[in-house]
């Protein structure tokens, strides 16, 4: 799948999200998290990337897996 620069800002801003589940991202795009983590290398300043997966790194709430049953889904207010 050819991602357009649309793409990959969404792809970015929904991963910087804490709330907001590696599994959204691979339903809406189909990018697995270790294709997420490659784009946001790539995209990304080294600094930027490195305060990024400090972030994610074990969170729970980027996992659906591990976030149990306390998280709903998040929705933005600005979302339709």
């Amino acid at each position: 799948m050819e991602l357009t620069p649309s793409d990959i800002d969404r792809i970015i801003q929904m991963a910087w999200e804490d709330r907001t589940a590696f599994d959204a991202i691979r339903a809406q795009f189909g990018l697995t998290p270790g294709e997420v983590i490659k784009l946001m290398r790539a995209e990304m300043k080294p600094s930027s990337f490195r305060m990024w997966r400090e972030r994610t790194t074990g969170r729970k709430t980027k996992h659906v897996a591990l976030r149990g049953s306390t998280f709903g889904r998040f929705r933005c207010p600005d979302q339709k």
